[in-house]
């Protein structure tokens, strides 16, 4: 199907082949993680869909510990059902806007001629417009990653970090407080011999910092000389959304505590709560595509191991509170 609709010549019809497949693969964490994989796969020159691809992961991770043996213990269903709906939109509207640019790149790259301009028709930033336009010039493509990260990040401000509800019941619930404090939230890059590499989302809800964690995302994958650990770790294991798929690697026998994510959720039917803007004005974002540098500690498989400790630890004091 792909290849015929890439033959053609008509935008028209590709505009509805994108709106289709950005649909389809979007139906949830698992194709979405997948479908992410598979482009970088097709198109090593653009760095992004890898790193979102394991990011991603991250997320299902995240999803699935709400229905584990720790979190059901410690938070009520309104609060899991809140934090999974968060996990999920923000993660729905990223490849919303995200999905829609790489394949209009790839059918550029098939025809040898840029097609940016079509982007208007998904409401892409004019950010994204302009960037790919010089990655196509240029093939800057340390650039382009941290183009698509600042972007991922700005998309999500507004309609998710900044929506009440999710401020109210999540940012300002002890909860959150205590997982910020204790680094619970953690983005982990796995390998198969058992090692955690990675770094702790802090601050969440400001936007420059979560565009610096992607940058440092970025630099662990594609400059640490891990790649090829990250990347086979990618290949090899299938992604299920739980924890597992990475623990199961530990020298010591660890047992399933959050279950597959198909099984645990159904789809979820997304929508846009209001017409979609454009983030981007014409504001000086210079200090946002300041390099992350050279990162010193990003192993922490010791680490993670006891925050889980300490995260369980937390779980059963709140268990026995709510006594």
């Amino acid at each position: 199907m792909k290849n015929s609709i890439f033959l053609s010549s008509e935008p028209e019809q590709f505009i509805s082949y994108i709106n289709n497949t950005t649909e389809k693969e979007n139906y949830d964490n698992i194709s979405r993680t997948k479908a992410y994989a598979a482009y970088f796969d097709r198109n090593r020159e653009i760095m992004w869909p890898l790193l979102a691809s394991l990011v991603s992961r991250n997320a299902g991770w995240s999803m699935t510990d709400l229905q584990g043996k720790w979190f059901r213990k410690a938070l009520s269903f309104e609060q899991r059902h809140i934090l999974f709906m968060l996990y999920e939109k923000a993660n729905w509207m990223i490849f919303s806007d995200a999905f829609p640019q790489l394949l209009v790149y790839e059918y550029s790259k098939y025809h040898n001629k840029p097609y940016f301009h079509l982007l208007e028709y998904f409401s892409i930033s004019r950010f994204m417009i302009n960037e790919w336009s010089y990655f196509w010039q240029k093939r800057d493509k340390h650039r382009l990653v941290t183009s698509l990260i600042i972007n991922e990040q700005n998309v999500i401000q507004q309609p998710i970090i900044e929506n009440k509800q999710f401020e109210k019941k999540i940012f300002k619930s002890m909860p959150y407080f205590v997982q910020e404090i204790l680094h619970f939230n953690t983005v982990l890059f796995p390998t198969l011999n058992g090692q955690l590499f990675g770094f702790s989302v802090v601050n969440f809800q400001n936007l420059t910092k979560r565009i610096e964690l992607g940058k440092k995302l970025a630099w662990l994958l594609f400059s640490s000389y891990h790649f090829h650990e990250f990347y086979m770790f990618s290949k090899t294991v299938t992604h299920t959304g739980s924890r597992f798929d990475f623990e199961k690697f530990f020298p010591e026998k660890k047992r399933r505590q959050t279950p597959f994510l198909r099984t645990a959720y159904p789809a979820v039917s997304h929508y846009i709560d209001e017409t979609k803007t454009d983030w981007f004005h014409g504001q000086k974002i210079n200090k946002w595509f300041l390099s992350a540098g050279k990162q010193k500690k990003y192993e922490i498989t010791d680490w993670y191991k006891e925050k889980q400790r300490q995260l369980h630890l937390f779980t059963l004091v709140e268990e026995f509170r709510e006594r």
